[in-house]
C-alpha cells in the first residue's frame, strides 16, 4: 500500500532555516500548467465560426463562468474578477484529474495547495471590500452589531479559509486513500477503475466547482 507519510521532499537552506518542498506537489502543478498553456494555445490559435474542438470547450467555459460571475457581481466587477474565477476553476479542475493517469496524483491530495488557494481568494475579496468600500467601513462592518462582536466576526473570516481548503483536501486525499484500500483488498480487478473514475471525474469536478464558487460568493460578500 502506498505509503503517504514518505512525501518527495527538497530541503533548502535559507537564512538559518531549513525549508521544505513537496517535490512531487510542484511537478504535479507544473504538469497542471503547462497543460493549460497549451489549452489555451490550441483553443486560440485559429478562431473561426467553424470552431475546433479546443476552441468549442473554451467557448463554453468562458460562457458559463462569465454568466455565473455576472449573476453573483456587477457588470464592471464581472470583467474584473471573471479571469481569476475561470482560471481558478480549470486549474483546480485539471489538478483533480490528474490522477486519473498512471503514475500522476493530484496536487490537491496536498494540503498546501488548496490551502494557498484559499488564502489567495481570501486576500483577493479582502482586498477587494477594502478599495470598494473604503478601509473605515469595511471595518466597521466586522463591529455588526456590536464592537463586542468584532474578535467573532474576524474569526468566522479565517475560519472560511480552513473550510474551503480542508473541504477539497479532504474530499482528494479520501478519494485517493478509498482507491488504495479497495485496489489491494481486491487485487484492482474490477472496483477499483470505477472508483478512480468515480473520484477522479466526477467527484473531483463537483469539488472544483463549489471551491471556485465559494471563492466568487465571499468576494460578492465582501464587496456589496
Amino acid at each position: 500500500m502506498e505509503d503517504f507519510s514518505n512525501i518527495p521532499q527538497l530541503t533548502l537552506r535559507l537564512f538559518d532555516f531549513n525549508v521544505d518542498f513537496n517535490t512531487e506537489t510542484i511537478i504535479m502543478t507544473w504538469i497542471v500548467m503547462g497543460l493549460l498553456i497549451v489549452f489555451g494555445f490550441l483553443a486560440t490559435r485559429k478562431v473561426s465560426f467553424i470552431p475546433n474542438p479546443f476552441q468549442v470547450v473554451g467557448e463554453l467555459l468562458v460562457s458559463a463562468f462569465y454568466n455565473l460571475t455576472k449573476d453573483t457581481l456587477d457588470e464592471d466587477m464581472t470583467k474584473k474578477y471573471f479571469p481569476i474565477i475561470c482560471s481558478l476553476f480549470m486549474f483546480l479542475l485539471l489538478c483533480n484529474w490528474l490522477g486519473i493517469i498512471p503514475k500522476l496524483s493530484e496536487p490537491t491530495k496536498d494540503l498546501n495547495t488548496p490551502l494557498s488557494l484559499g488564502i489567495l481568494g481570501f486576500l483577493i475579496a479582502h482586498y477587494s471590500g477594502i478599495k470598494t468600500k473604503g478601509f473605515i467601513k469595511y471595518a466597521k462592518e466586522y463591529c455588526d452589531p456590536i464592537f463586542f462582536m468584532a474578535p467573532l466576526n474576524i474569526i468566522g473570516e479565517l475560519a472560511k479559509v480552513v473550510s474551503i481548503s480542508f473541504r477539497l483536501y479532504g474530499n482528494i486525499m479520501g478519494g485517493a486513500i478509498i482507491i488504495i484500500v479497495v485496489s489491494h483488498l481486491i487485487y484492482s480487478l474490477i472496483l477499483p477503475p470505477f472508483l478512480i473514475m468515480f473520484f477522479g471525474i466526477f467527484v473531483g469536478s463537483i469539488q472544483a466547482f463549489v471551491f471556485t464558487m465559494l471563492t466568487l460568493v465571499y468576494i460578492s460578500l465582501q464587496v456589496k
